[in-house]
């Protein structure tokens, strides 16, 4: 004990610690203080956000897609009920566990799961993330039996996309899949929900506004892990507006029917408004495979798949048309008075020009040949001489008039061009000169020319009906599905190619002559049941070599087959074009085909869509 200390002494030391006391509790309630006031005003929004969604959750309710019909109203698409697995990460204690437990209960693909949640950039709270779409039952019941273990996982019954034909008319149709990180960021979807199904291609992709519909949503009660409790408000999805199609569903089936397993394609236009009545491409896919959950495996696989099933060849391929480029030829020359329809060139079996003989595909040669018999016969002599007395600048300016080297304007994304050559082109594109022999080639549909199938569809179309061009398109008609009101798309008139109507007589003739006279080129074209016309050709893929056979090249390498037609020609109320790659011969190959697809449309009367349904 210190002696030398006073009571007094004690006194301020007593006062002293209680001062520190005092202080430290000040500082704790104020603490205390900031720190509710940092939770209830600062994080008041989110907290109260988190506690809602631990008891009350807005969950999105897709809705059905429009369904998709032929011209007929015969359905091509619908929709099939599926159950769907999604997974809401917020709930998700621990995810790699998780996935886990499920794997051991239903296939999954663990790897294509990480890549998906790693990659989605969500900003709407408790989104699910879709896993797994297409269960079976046994997997179902499986989920459901464990359902108070998987904490976060929810399951679904939706809609999901159905092509009742699985790859018939694939290309025109398109397919659906989950929207992208990089689709949700352009304008056109600002609306859209992540997970959402959207059209990829086809007309799917060019429709998906009108067939989408719109999302109905589902007020629950959750429990802790997010499981539902309780329905507490539904507002139901508003299901897409149904399309009609322009095509008809059974020459559809005669043009894949007819084409088999030959790569190429088919397209068959009505002449008088441009409704595309059939458009093929093989090899096809299956939209069905694509519009479900795919890995990353299988879409590599597909995409680089030799045989390239995913390109639409009536669209975006773009080959040489041969000897159908005959028939701009035979309009320029007969617009510019280079040559009259008696004219007559001699053909014997080649043209010397410059340092080398241009030769004709029939050995010997034709004789003398005038307009029409040089069309009939695909005489290339005749057509060598004719190019070169009308130059490449107004065959260019021919071919344009009729829309070749042009995209048609069809509603499918990616529609190709192709190449309508010149001299200026040729400078802008090759930085060189044009010179006299490319214009030879180019009068038989060689060298650097190219068109797509639908383009030559169109073409001779056109011819037929007097220069008359229509823009191809797709849809004939929207359902609203609300209302029932049928909407109709008019057909869109692009123009009229000014020819006279003697050149139109004159080539129609020729084209009839093709298949109808003892040595055309299309006679395997002839019908008993309708008269067709039409223009044979065969498009090089290498240039031949002197004495060699183009039929004892590798596939890869023989020539295109192309025949393009209409009927009937007192009338014509259809125009085909058919492309078979490496075929041959399109004499022998491609008309044959044209012929099954016309004797299919106009064998019998068919009805349109009703006004109101």
């Amino acid at each position: 004990m210190d002696f030398n200390t006073t009571p007094s002494d004690h006194l301020r030391e007593l006062q002293r610690r209680l001062g520190y006391l005092l202080i430290g509790i000040v500082a704790i309630f104020a603490a205390l203080l900031l720190r509710s006031w940092y939770l209830q005003i600062t994080k008041g929004n989110y907290y109260k956000e988190q506690s809602e969604n631990n008891r009350v959750r807005v969950v999105y309710v897709q809705p059905p897609r429009g369904q998709i019909l032929d011209r007929r109203g015969e359905l091509l698409a619908n929709n099939v009920p599926s159950f769907n697995l999604y997974l809401v990460l917020e709930d998700v204690l621990d995810r790699r566990s998780l996935l886990d437990q499920l794997a051991r209960l239903i296939e999954l693909d663990r790897e294509e799961l990480d890549r998906k949640m790693n990659s989605r950039k969500n900003n709407v709270p408790y989104m699910p993330i879709k896993i797994k779409e297409g269960l079976s039952l046994k997997e179902v019941a499986l989920i459901e039996s464990h359902r108070l273990d998987l904490a976060g996982v929810v399951l679904e019954a939706e809609p999901q996309r159905n092509y009742l034909y699985g790859s018939l008319a694939a290309h025109l149709l398109g397919y659906v899949g989950e929207i992208s990180p990089a689709e949700l960021q352009e304008s056109e979807n600002i609306n859209v929900l992540p997970g959402t199904s959207v059209g990829q291609s086809g007309v799917e992709k060019t429709y998906d506004p009108h067939v989408r519909g719109e999302v109905g949503q589902k007020i629950i009660e959750v429990d802790a892990v997010g499981h539902e409790m309780k329905i507490l408000r539904v507002q139901e999805p508003v299901a897409g507006n149904d399309l009609y199609l322009t095509i008809d569903l059974d020459v559809q089936k005669a043009a894949e029917e007819a084409l088999g397993a030959s790569s190429g394609t088919i397209v068959a236009l009505d002449p008088r408004n441009g409704e595309v009545l059939a458009m093929t491409s093989h090899p096809p896919f299956d939209p069905n495979q694509l519009s479900r959950s795919l890995s990353s495996a299988a879409w590599e696989t597909l995409a680089s798949d030799p045989g390239h099933p995913l390109t639409n060849r009536a669209t975006q391929g773009q080959y040489p048309p041969g000897s159908t480029f005959k028939l701009v030829v035979s309009s320029a020359a007969l617009e510019t008075k280079e040559i009259s329809p008696t004219d007559k060139i001699t053909c014997l079996g080649g043209m010397p020009f410059g340092k080398r003989i241009y030769n004709d595909w029939k050995k010997g040669g034709h004789g003398p040949m005038d307009l029409h018999s040089a069309i009939v016969q695909s005489c290339d002599v005749f057509f060598y001489e004719v190019g070169r007395r009308v130059g490449i600048e107004r065959i260019a300016d021919y071919a344009s008039r009729y829309g070749l080297g042009q995209p048609t304007g069809i509603e499918l994304t990616s529609e190709k061009g192709g190449v309508v050559p010149s001299s200026q082109w040729k400078i802008r594109t090759k930085g060189e000169p044009w010179y006299p022999g490319e214009t030879l080639s180019a009068s038989i549909g060689q060298g650097f020319v190219t068109v797509t199938p639908l383009q030559l569809a169109n073409l001779i179309g056109t011819v037929a009906m007097s220069g008359v061009r229509y823009q191809p398109h797709l849809i004939k008609a929207v359902r609203d599905r609300v209302t029932g009101r049928l909407f109709e798309f008019p057909p869109v008139r692009v123009g009229k190619v000014e020819i006279a109507e003697e050149t139109y007589d004159a080539i129609r003739q020729a084209l009839a002559g093709v298949v109808s006279e003892p040595h055309g080129t299309g006679g395997a074209a002839r019908s008993k049941k309708v008269t067709i016309g039409g223009k044979t050709g065969t498009a090089q893929v290498v240039e031949a070599k002197p004495g060699v056979a183009t039929k004892s090249l590798p596939k890869e390498l023989q020539d295109h087959a192309w025949f393009i037609a209409f009927a009937p020609v007192e009338n014509p109320r259809i125009a085909v074009a058919v492309l078979v790659e490496h075929g041959g011969h399109g004499g022998e190959t491609a008309a044959p085909l044209a012929r099954r697809v016309i004797e299919e449309y106009l064998k019998n009367d068919r009805p349109e869509i009703p006004q109101q349904l």
